[in-house]
């Protein structure tokens, strides 16, 4: 009995503990990080709108707003939606400086990625019971939302019927999200009608207009589409930017185009743009996913060449596909350099490469990698000396 006791009293210790570094921080920013951190590890719903309400959440503070973010996608993947409406409409009534456009546009957000459009939409129709006027920000956050929930055919309704029937004129912004909607729904030739309303209003296509279609027709096949856009640029003077080329080179890579993806964006170096992470990264999970294997870590000693530091996402696709190829010896270097930059492949791929090293009579080199997974992750360490034991030390 003593035991259990203490099994079932240490947590609500933790978390009293945890939310006194909330209720009184040293600093605003120590609250925001303990804030999130805490939101990160609870799973219980009840206690996730308890550390929201304690924490007095707004999106003025950017690590808020990530706060806000994780809250309610945990709330809406335990089928929460009471619990979410009930807090996000709580703020509303209870917290004058929320009584602003810049909250009830993050809270139409927030509805939006829990998947509730129809409260979305209601915080945009009833704004002016908490005397804000709804303008073009709100109307965007909603269109924006639509696309979040996945809620295609609203998006074009907002877009079609909301700006005549409370006054607010579309922005770049505007037009830039209902083309996203046309575009990840499948509809992407709708767009043209788009560009057309928007050169009968005066307003110009940027990059981000071009790009988002020209990916919208990649992903559709349309390539006769894509030489269209590609003039209609060209019209426009448009020059596409290496977030155009990002687009392009991500749907010729899923499409298993991806020296089609290299020519692209060798032929953008060549008119002098500069590639970054995205674009390598592309081309290496690309090449990697096709079984071109040494394509895939060419590009990835081309993008060092060329003063492009891989990121994380790059290294662990790289020793991903290295294990699986059982190139083991080159993914223990990758691995090496990766961890020296203290950035940690999950725990699968960490143990297919330990396995793999052992089976290739690497062992030193396993209990090596094995050593310091212990010692970054303690909480870890039994799980990785049964493997240790069972893998390695028959070897």
């Amino acid at each position: 009995m003593g035991l259990i006791s203490k099994i079932r009293f240490t947590p609500s210790i933790i978390h009293l503990r945890s939310f006194s570094s909330i209720r009184n921080p040293n600093s605003t920013n120590d609250k925001s990080h303990a804030t999130l951190a805490l939101l990160k590890s609870e799973k219980n719903p009840d206690r996730i709108l308890e550390i929201c309400r304690a924490a007095s959440l707004s999106p003025d503070s950017h690590l808020d707003r990530i706060s806000f973010s994780v809250a309610i996608s945990k709330l809406a993947a335990s089928n929460y939606s009471d619990g979410i409406r009930s807090y996000l409409e709580e703020l509303k009534t209870k917290r004058p400086d929320l009584r602003n456009e810049r909250f009830l546009s993050h809270a139409i957000v927030l509805y939006g990625q829990a998947g509730m459009i129809e409260s979305a939409i209601n915080t945009f129709e009833h704004m002016k019971d908490f005397d804000v006027s709804p303008s073009v920000r709100s109307l965007n956050a909603l269109l924006f939302s639509c696309i979040v929930a996945k809620k295609y055919d609203e998006a074009k309704r907002v877009y079609l019927e909301f700006p005549s029937k409370h006054g607010i004129e579309r922005n770049l912004i505007t037009y830039n999200t209902i083309i996203k909607a046309f575009c990840e729904s499948g509809s992407s030739s709708s767009v043209y009608s788009v560009i057309a309303e928007m050169d009968k209003n005066n307003c110009k296509p940027n990059g981000t207009t071009f790009g988002t279609l020209l990916a919208g027709f990649y992903k559709e096949e349309k390539y006769e589409d894509v030489g269209k856009v590609t003039e209609m640029m060209k019209t426009y003077g448009v020059t596409p930017g290496i977030g155009v080329y990002n687009n392009r080179i991500q749907i010729l890579c899923k499409d298993k185009r991806s020296s089609e993806a290299k020519a692209l964006l060798d032929g953008a170096i060549g008119r002098g743009l500069k590639a970054n992470n995205e674009s390598y990264g592309n081309l290496i999970h690309g090449f990697c996913k096709e079984g071109k294997l040494d394509e895939g870590k060419k590009i990835f000693e081309t993008m060092r060449k060329n003063g492009c530091e891989p990121d994380s996402e790059c290294y662990f696709t790289l020793i991903y596909f290295l294990c699986r190829d059982k190139d083991y010896e080159f993914a223990l270097k990758i691995t090496k350099e990766c961890i020296g930059k203290n950035w940690f492949p999950n725990f699968t791929i960490m143990k297919t490469l330990v396995r793999g090293l052992g089976s290739v009579s690497m062992v030193d080199e396993a209990r090596e990698i094995v050593g310091v997974l212990k010692k970054r992750f303690p909480s870890s360490a039994d799980v990785w000396n049964e493997i240790e034991q069972e893998e390695l030390l028959n070897k």
